[in-house]
């Protein structure tokens, strides 16, 4: 019998490698909604938790807003849902002009189950300029208003 150790294969939930923006130290935060013991960082600052949750159930906005306008080329996405069956949606926005009008990115809807697919990862490769807001509306179920919104991983590049 062969066997082969494959030592690059990607976790589910983990990282993928790439040049990510320090968003500590070029994006304010803004959110509708934060559990204490999942707060934003977790899914924004890597090696700083397990990402983030909605402290109140439905639809909920994550908003960053840069100090000064950046060039984006990658935006990565990680959901994880391992208890709930459920129909999520989210929207990626972006806007060059501080918040005044906004451009969708992409609308994408994902069935979570919990005895198939539990995790949901997006590596959007985008082409956008002079953006100073990136805003992230999840509507955690959109079948259910009870559903909790929650974020494993955002990276940009």
């Amino acid at each position: 019998m062969r066997k082969r150790v494959i030592s690059d294969v990607q976790q589910v939930g983990a990282s993928p490698s790439g040049d990510w923006l320090n968003l500590e130290d070029l994006a304010e935060v803004e959110i509708s909604s934060e559990d204490a013991a999942h707060p934003i960082e977790s899914a924004l600052v890597p090696g700083t938790g397990n990402g983030w949750r909605a402290s109140a159930p439905g639809k909920q906005t994550i908003r960053l807003l840069f100090a000064q306008p950046q060039t984006l080329r990658r935006i990565w996405l990680s959901f994880v849902e391992s208890s709930v069956q459920r129909t999520q949606e989210y929207v990626l926005r972006c806007s060059v002009d501080g918040g005044q009008s906004f451009r969708d990115i992409v609308r994408q809807q994902w069935n979570f189950s919990p005895d198939g697919a539990n995790s949901q990862n997006e590596d959007h490769r985008v082409e956008l300029a002079a953006v100073n807001v990136l805003e992230l509306v999840i509507t955690p179920d959109i079948g259910n208003q009870a559903a909790f919104a929650s974020l494993a991983q955002l990276r940009i590049a």
